[in-house]
């Protein structure tokens, strides 16, 4: 249905408020946790920890005399020195081992730093099994044999050169063909000349003599040559007449060539260490490239040469992405390791002793006094990889990095886990809260609990000078009616009377834990503006000696961070209590409706199924919600189903000019009285209506009827609208077809995105003023203008839900557990919400799907337990360290019993003067949510690539900032990452990524609209999964436990052919099966012999009497359990044609619109990152 969605995110996991320990006068004072990519974080050097890696044997220690990883090392006899392989340009060919103590210029002492990643590929993968190269090389034969001598099982790929030239410019969003796609070398190529001598013997081994290449290693170029050379004179022809590859964009002049520097790439889902996804359309052996992208001919080109390389960074930056070994370096006289092998990186490094606390990814390991090339991590030019310089094409190889030793979402989460998956009590000021993904307990003790409320930082920068510099947004993602655990409590209702709510008498913020109680507690000092109020007799009470009031324990108002108040007539419409409020159903009796099982569906279930979860009073024995029924096709009928009527009756509508409601008296009552009635109105309308021709619909005069009920009736409520087709009949609120999904993704598409006309949006307005939300539950199979639709939805805080192509049979369950769940969850009606902030700060934008006629109330309709609002807060003076800064969320509303109500929800920040105590609070999934619902609105005002550009800028300004005033002085080619953000690249580019946000013409243009609708009320736990997926291993799964399985991260490289694997983003659940799965598991779970018999067009899995199946329905239902809506299963085998559109959720690779994957975007980033800060 949707796009990718990144998940969760890093926190430092402990001491979020505390610098970490300082390193023997390596890191500065003040210093915010740096993350090591392994290491922990906290500041401790630490020992590379085994488990945290997903795979692979640790290598032995080496030598402890250069902890730097990346740092240029000297080889062992018989290998080629690593220098001969960093491609650092202009360096002659070194023979003997470099002196350790040149190091990367401008490095810290060894251990502060984690150079692990650096962009050049030191080597290419081994040569073909059983051809040991030669020239000393002496890579292993097999490519999962044992390093020699203990080295590390990984290509020392080491960040080279800071990635890429500071001069391209943001990566394009269509990066060229998807893998399968790529042709032959253009024709001006030619093959290499096959007379040529083999290269000097200082480079890597002859040319030709290398095989096809390893099946481990998708489809590419064999030969491993040689980095740090000048052009070897006897490599014939040099190439540079061969201008850039066809499709690329011409790199700019003025770089440097590369001298030998690393190989074209060709990489498939660009983590690649595994075989290339036979799921991507290759042919049938899975170790095989692609056969259009088949091993190089001996001595040849490989044949990608000149075409732009498949993975998204060469194409960012038009150059070979970065090398898939992001391997750290062995210890001095290691060798170096053998190409890519299979296994992930070594969990114990030689020469690696510690990691410092930092994500400090070097880059430029060569010696001081060499030339660094300008083609860098993702952007190798491609002039220079045709000039005279490089020997041969046969020399390219795949540069990766190896995304194993890149930020980890999934070893975020679980450190996050591990670390505060207890009790979190909110008794400190600006405390950072635990990850959503964290399952944590909640203990209010004078803050809100942070399922209520996230905010992007929990330590303000005092001036907004700070804030602009460190370009991170202060936002709050308010979430005011969150769902809680079952063994948290729902905030307390307080009763004032007849005195009403207590508030200060200047701001008029209510009382709150935070106001200090003076002059003997007979006034109170207001938090929000400092104006002193006086405290009401009836609310009087002593202060003991610290100045708390004496009852402070026995008011939730006075010592917890959420609770509610009862509101006097003074807060209620004109001074009216209001009335119950009532849930109207509108079902299409439409040609479509009736014949795909909708309409029969619907009154079948609708009373015993979904009448039954009326929403009531946490102690009350029923509802007090009233119910009322109405069907249209061209026209109205409203049914009278009063309790004391022996039949229903019928009454229709044919004036749609001028709507309004022909009864009222019957029309909403209570369903307890009435319910004899209604069960004979389910039962006769299929009937009535089982022979509809009807196929043009109204949808104008629906919501205006529904609206003049609830009017009429003076209750707010909820109209629940079942509808399938665009209203084209002759009505108000007529819509034209003008869907053209060509103009997706470009200038042109917001001209689609945006509503036709204003008639839904100013009847939304009508809507909210009158407290009358509209759920809208469409079941189209063409076209039907959901951005138009859409509005009123967005206006009112109303849901969406879309069941495309809706057959009664498969979809009914889904459709009927989203309406229940809808129907149960409904919390709040007529709602205002407003923001109150200390001096100094204020709230300046809102988003999120609601009403707003001035600039500081947030109406809705209504509010479930799943809506979010994000306000964008800003400075207007400063702020002091010692007094803190706090928030206040107001929540008038309705409540289900019709009581007026509010729910106030606190915080309490502390403040700073310095960058780093602000990079040490940041709270990346709350921002990764703010970020998401600023693009929707910029992508409505903008165009695609603006959005793209301004999203990367700000991930690139805040890392510099990081970078500039918080990292200790080091090479500019090294990518340092702050703890709490160091999955902000992924996660800024799965948002990029996203169909929501980026979609192009491989969506329609309603589910664009839909996912837009969806991202912009989003919690920031949906959110979350949303952006980045949820990958479970299911084919060894435990049987005996009730833990979900470890997830995995998103990307091709982790599945096997014999695995099974569940990914959920909260929307959408696949159910990936290997062809090579074990026969006894397909047995077990689908009761066939093989993978190839399974019917892939149920989306219920039967539960069979064996303990795998059973585990997996519990798996399978727990996961829905958690998500606010059903989760459709589909089955996906490998393979099949819908393999493509699972990929597609696989978020660090490759997209299949051509976007960029993480490694390559990683890499775009760090080269604007060093543009920025020179």
């Amino acid at each position: 249905m949707s796009a990718q969605y990144p998940g969760n995110y890093g926190h430092p996991p402990q001491g979020y408020g505390m610098p970490p320990p300082v390193n023997k006068g390596n890191m500065p004072p003040n210093l915010p946790g740096q993350s090591g990519i392994i290491g922990p974080p906290g500041g401790k050097p630490a020992m590379f920890n085994p488990n945290q890696v997903q795979n692979g044997p640790p290598g032995p220690p080496g030598p402890q005399g250069d902890n730097r990883f990346g740092a240029a090392r000297g080889a062992m006899p018989g290998q080629p020195p690593v220098g001969q392989f960093n491609g650092v340009s202009g360096a002659p060919p070194m023979r003997g081992p470099p002196p350790l103590g040149q190091m990367t210029p401008g490095a810290q002492p060894p251990n502060t730093q984690f150079s692990g990643m650096k962009i050049s590929d030191q080597h290419g993968p081994p040569p073909p099994m059983g051809q040991n190269s030669q020239h000393g090389q002496n890579f292993p034969s097999n490519r999962n044999a044992p390093p020699p001598m203990g080295g590390p099982p990984t290509s020392t790929a080491t960040f080279q050169g800071g990635m890429g030239p500071p001069r391209m410019g943001p990566p394009p969003t269509s990066m060229g063909p998807p893998p399968t796609s790529m042709g032959p070398p253009p024709t001006s190529m030619g093959h290499t000349p096959t007379n040529m001598g083999p290269p000097p013997t200082s480079m890597g081994h002859a040319p030709t003599n290398m095989g096809p290449p390893p099946t481990s290693m998708g489809h590419a170029p064999t030969n491993m040559g040689p980095h740090n050379m000048g052009p070897p004179t006897s490599m014939g022809q040099p190439l540079s007449s061969m201008g850039p590859p066809q499709n690329m964009a011409m790199p700019p002049t003025n770089m440097r060539p590369t001298q030998g520097m690393g190989h074209l790439p060709n990489m498939d889902p660009p983590q690649g260490m595994g075989p290339p996804p036979s799921r991507m359309g290759l042919p049938q052996s899975m170790g095989h490239p692609p056969s259009n992208t088949s091993a190089p001919p001996v001595g040849g080109p490989h044949q990608n040469f000149g075409m732009p390389p498949n993975s998204g960074a060469s194409q960012f930056s038009g150059g070979p992405p970065p090398p898939s070994g992001f391997n750290l370096s062995p210890g001095p006289g290691g060798f170096p390791p053998p190409g890519h092998t299979h296994g992930p990186p070594p969990t114990s490094m030689g020469g690696m002793g510690t990691v410092p606390p930092s994500s400090q990814y070097n880059a430029y390991s060569g010696m001081p006094g060499q030339q660094q090339p300008h083609d860098q991590f993702g952007q190798a030019p491609y002039n220079n990889q045709f000039s005279s310089q490089r020997p041969a094409p046969q020399q390219q190889q795949p540069r990766k990095l190896d995304p194993d030793q890149m930020p980890s979402p999934i070893q975020v989460i679980e450190e996050d886990r591990r670390n505060r998956s207890d009790l979190f009590v909110t008794n400190a000021k600006g405390a950072v809260p635990p990850l959503v993904t964290t399952d944590y307990s909640v203990q209010d003790q004078g803050n809100c609990s942070p399922r209520f409320m996230r905010s992007t930082m929990y330590n303000i920068p005092c001036t907004s000078d700070i804030l602009k510099t460190s370009h991170i947004p202060f936002s709050l993602t308010v979430t005011p009616f969150a769902k809680l655990k079952p063994q948290e409590s729902e905030p307390p209702l307080v009763d004032f009377g007849e005195l009403g709510p207590v508030r200060c008498k200047r701001c008029k913020a209510y009382i709150n834990p935070f106001m200090q109680f003076i002059d003997g507690g007979r006034r109170f000092q207001c938090v929000f503006c400092g104006c002193s109020t006086d405290v009401p007799n009836e609310y009087f009470a002593h202060l003991d000696h610290t100045g708390r009031r004496v009852d402070c324990y026995n008011r939730a108002e006075l010592c917890l961070g959420s609770y509610e108040m009862t509101a006097t007539k003074d807060y209620c419409k004109n001074s009216v209590v209001p009335k119950e409020p009532a849930f109207i159903f509108m079902i299409d009796v439409s040609y479509n409706s009736v014949k795909s099982g909708l309409v029969n569906l619907i009154c079948e279930r609708l009373k015993n199924d979904i009448l039954v979860n009326l929403p009531k009073e946490v102690d009350a024995e029923e509802s007090e919600i009233r119910v009322g029924f109405a069907t249209y096709g061209k026209e109205l009928h409203f049914y009278n189903v009063k309790g004391s009527l022996a039949q229903p009756q019928m009454l229709v509508v044919s004036d749609l000019e001028d709507v309004f409601v022909p009864l009222l008296d019957g029309f909403l009552v209570k369903l307890s009285e009435s319910s004899a009635v209604i069960d004979s109105l389910l039962a006769q309308i299929p009937q009535m209506f089982a022979e509809s021709r009807e196929t043009e619909l109204v949808l104008g005069p629906v919501i205006q009827a529904g609206l003049d009920a609830l009017k009429s009736a003076e209750r707010s409520g909820k109209l629940f609208i079942f509808h399938t087709s665009l209203p084209i009949a002759e009505a108000p609120g007529k819509l034209k077809n003008r869907d053209d999904r060509k103009l997706l993704g470009t200038d042109k598409e917001k001209t689609l995105l945006s509503p036709q006309n204003n008639f839904y949006t100013k009847l939304g307005e009508e809507c909210v003023a009158a407290g009358c939300c509209v759920e809208m539950f469409l079941f189209p199979n063409s076209y039907v203008d959901i951005a138009t639709l859409g509005e009123i939805c967005r206006i009112t805080g109303g849901n969406m839900y879309k069941y495309s192509y809706f057959q009664a049979d498969i979809d009914g369950d889904r459709f009927l557990e989203d309406l229940s769940r809808q129907v149960q969850h409904s919390k709040a009606f007529d709602v205002i919400l407003r923001v109150r902030t200390s001096t100094g700060i204020r709230p300046v934008d809102f988003y999120g799907n609601f009403y707003m006629a001035n600039t500081t109330d947030v109406e809705i309709a209504a509010l479930d337990c799943d809506q979010a609002i994000n306000v964008e807060i800003k400075h207007d003076d400063k702020l002091s360290e010692a007094d803190g800064a706090y928030v206040q969320v107001a929540i008038l509303f309705t409540s289900v019993s019709g009581k007026r109500r509010l729910r106030l929800h606190n915080l309490s920040f502390n403040c700073c003067s310095q960058m780093a105590d602000l990079f040490r609070s940041c709270e990346l999934d709350t921002l990764v949510n703010y970020f998401s619902k600023q693009a929707i609105r910029n992508m409505l005002n903008t165009n695609p690539k603006q959005v793209r550009e301004y999203i990367m800028n700000e991930v690139s300004q805040i890392l510099a900032c990081y970078r500039k005033n918080c990292a200790n002085p080091s090479s500019a080619g090294q990518l340092i990452l702050p703890e709490c953000m160091k999955l902000l690249p992924l996660y800024s580019n799965c948002i990029i990524k996203n169909d929501g946000i980026q979609g192009g013409s491989e969506i329609s243009t309603d589910d664009r609209s839909y996912l837009t609708h969806l991202i912009n009320s989003m919690s920031v736990e949906s959110s979350s999964v949303f952006f980045y997926p949820r990958l479970l291993p299911l084919h060894n799964v435990d049987t005996e436990t009730k833990e979900l399985p470890s997830a995995i991260r998103c990307s091709t490289d982790r599945l096997q052919d014999d695995g099974v694997y569940l990914l959920e983003n909260g929307l959408s659940m696949f159910l990936w099966i290997g062809h090579n799965v074990q026969p006894k598991w397909v047995q077990s779970v689908f009761g066939v012999n093989s993978a190839a018999q399974i019917d892939i067009d149920k989306c219920q899995l039967v539960t069979m009497d064996n303990p795998v199946s059973q585990r997996l329905a519990e798996i399978i239902k727990e996961i829905r359990m958690d998500r606010h809506r059903y989760l459709k299963l589909t089955i996906v085998r490998q393979r099949d044609k819908l393999e493509a559109w699972f990929n597609h959720f696989l978020v660090e690779d490759k997209g299949l619109n051509g976007s960029a994957s993480y490694v390559d975007f990683l890499c775009h980033i760090h080269k604007e990152i060093r543009n920025i800060l020179s």
